[in-house]
């Protein structure tokens, strides 16, 4: 009973609502008689239904009073008149019918003084989000394999354009990629899509929230790029000819940066494994952060380039187009998804520049949030290791071993001594003192448990002895801890061209680099400083141009950057194994500048490790004629 009267409820209020919404074309209308024609509408109305009643309902006699149906007027007669007001009741037609139709707007249209007519201008008020345009696509496939289960793929790709005033634009940008790897793997979070941003902007001014691509390729010392997540602001003040950058961002830190250096196997194409800065793998490549260098020469990424990445195992894999053989020289700088602290970053700077010089400075700043680890839970045990430990990677290591109670699907081992030294060994008797220890692989003869054997239930390890004093295993009973770091680099730089023919600019540069943010001990290393300066002078200007230049750079030995500082081959170029010492190179020669043939640089070069190496060459640089193209490079050292 209630169901059915529940029902009837609905059924009336959505008769109510729809009898509300439906205009009827039978009017009611009350008149006074004031004058013998009363204009009932400014349109037409239909001569099949008219009636006209006094104030108590009686039907007027027609013969008072006659109907202009085509023009919508009552017109009295017979000398009728009324005290009372009357009541008109006749049927419209819809508006369709009666509605004027015209090219023009009719509010727009006014009579000049010839008594012809013409269209008036107005104005048009601006309405916000007005023009708003979005496009975008959501895919969806399904991957089935003789080898693999069917798994579901999506893409999400939505862009959204618009404006919010007249000088204020808006852009928005969603997109996913998303391949499941296990029960419920789709995005869930904003910080799970692949990029996703709304930015507002105008010539003068931006301002931009989600995902970031910070840059700079202006600064020698502070040259990184790098994918982020928070809010950046960019100011532009002045013209062309003097002209002031100021921008600022702070973010969450999506990768941090590292490379992998290795010879290529003879006819391996991969796929090769990339690493995190402490060796770790399986780490998940950043999309599109990667650049992957053979021989120094930088490859392209696809099916029908050089290379292809899988960014979630972080494993690159070269295509048939590129064979690899075992004389190729690979570098693979990329950034990888770090999560062992909430990391934070703040990158401010400004910029002028006038008609002869310019001045610019930057600041930034990367540090782990000590107090928030996200894969790593740290006791205050393990929190005072870190603080003793300073910067030595060797000592941030804390037992793993706790006492656990009896299990049959359990691996627990009971503690035994071996030589006086104490180990732990596998243990399945309840009546035991047993410990839950977990086991991290330190490298071959380096450790002192090797892996016996995978039951069941887990793997198991058994102590070995050191043979004279060397250890025989490759595990350790020991939980290695990452400690919380930092990194900021403030830079100046400038510019000072007086003529065509004068050329100056300089950049300093200091660091301070922390390798362990609970420990204050080795920390006299952490600043340093670095600078260059760079000049180039024209001598002469007739049928030959000649021009002298001049490279100076310092970087002292615990100076730090984000990316590297040289180039990617530079080692082999002055045949180094490692860079020790301060570091000073030195960059003079002659330019030689043919009309209409080409250049013959002559440099004299000189890099100076205070501590490692130190050497000088002479290099022909180059002659070039528009006939033959011949080039040349002849060191001497």
């Amino acid at each position: 009973m209630l169901k059915k009267l529940f029902l009837l409820l609905v059924l009336f209020g959505f008769s109510r609502v729809s009898a509300q919404e439906i205009k009827s074309l039978y009017q009611n209308k009350k008149v006074a008689v004031s004058n013998d024609t009363i204009a009932i509408e400014k349109v037409s109305i239909s001569p099949s239904f008219f009636k006209l009643q006094t104030s108590e309902g009686t039907e007027i006699d027609a013969s008072f009073y006659k109907i202009d149906f085509k023009t919508g007027k009552l017109v009295f007669k017979n000398g009728f008149t009324s005290q009372d007001s009357l009541t008109v009741r006749y049927f419209r037609y819809p508006e369709q019918l009666t509605k004027t139709y015209s090219i023009y707007d009719q509010d727009r249209v006014v009579a000049n003084d010839g008594g012809l007519y013409k269209v008036s201008r107005s104005v048009k008020k601006f309405v916000p989000f007005e023009g708003l345009n979005t496009s975008g696509s959501i895919t969806r496939g399904v991957t089935i394999g003789n080898n693999q289960n069917a798994s579901v793929t999506s893409n999400l790709d939505l862009q959204i354009t618009g404006k919010i005033s007249d000088k204020v634009s808006l852009r928005a940008s969603i997109q996913d990629s998303n391949i499941p790897l296990q029960d419920g793997g789709y995005s869930q979070k904003l910080d799970e899509f692949d990029q996703i941003f709304i930015e507002l902007f105008t010539d003068k001014w931006n301002i931009r929230a989600g995902d970031l691509f910070l840059e700079n390729r202006q600064s020698r010392f502070l040259n990184f790029n790098k994918k982020v997540q928070g809010l950046s602001t960019h100011f532009t003040f002045g013209g062309e000819q003097n002209k002031t950058d100021i921008f600022a961002s702070a973010a969450l830190v999506r990768g941090q940066y590292a490379k992998s250096s290795f010879v290529g196997q003879e006819g391996n194409q991969g796929p090769y494994k990339l690493r995190g800065n402490n060796g770790e793998l399986y780490v998940l490549v950043i999309s599109g952060s990667e650049r992957v260098y053979v021989n120094g020469i930088l490859r392209k990424r696809g099916e029908s380039n050089d290379y292809v990445i899988d960014y979630n195992a972080g494993e690159i894999t070269f295509t048939s187009l590129f064979p690899i053989t075992s004389e190729m020289r690979i570098v693979i700088e990329y950034q990888y998804s770090d999560r062992n602290y909430t990391r934070f970053v703040t990158y401010a700077g400004a910029n002028h520049e006038a008609k002869k010089w310019s001045l610019g400075g930057y600041l930034y700043s990367e540090n782990d949030v000590k107090n928030q680890p996200l894969q790593q839970s740290l006791s205050p045990e393990q929190a005072a290791i870190l603080s003793n430990a300073g910067d030595n990677q060797s000592l941030m290591n804390a037992p793993s071993a706790y006492l656990d109670s009896y299990s049959e699907n359990k691996v627990l081992y009971k503690k035994i001594v071996v030589n006086s030294v104490e180990a732990f060994e596998y243990s399945n008797n309840a009546d035991d003192e047993l410990y839950n220890v977990k086991f991290t692989l330190v490298g071959n003869n380096l450790g002192n448990y090797i892996l016996t054997n995978s039951s069941a239930i887990g793997k198991i390890y058994q102590y070995v002895e050191p043979l004279a004093g060397i250890p025989q295993g490759n595990y350790e009973p020991i939980t290695r801890l990452i400690a919380p770091t930092k990194i900021q680099i403030a830079t100046v730089l400038g510019k000072y061209n007086p003529s065509e023919k004068t050329v100056v600019d300089f950049e300093v540069g200091i660091s301070n680099n922390d390798l362990n943010l609970f420990s204050s001990l080795d920390d006299s290393n952490n600043k340093g400083v670095a600078g260059k300066l760079n000049f180039k002078q024209r001598l002469m200007t007739k049928k030959w141009q000649i021009d002298a230049f001049g490279n100076y750079q310092y970087v002292q030995e615990n100076f730090r950057t984000i990316e590297r500082l040289f180039n990617i081959e530079f080692n082999r170029d002055w045949n180094l194994t490692t860079l020790e010492g301060n570091q000073s190179l030195i960059i003079n020669g002659l330019d030689f500048i043919l009309p209409e043939k080409g250049k013959l640089t002559y440099q004299f070069e000189k890099l100076d490790f205070s501590k490692s190496f130190s050497g000088n060459r002479h290099i022909l640089n180059g002659f070039l004629t528009s006939k033959t193209g011949i080039f040349c490079r002849i060191p001497v050292i």
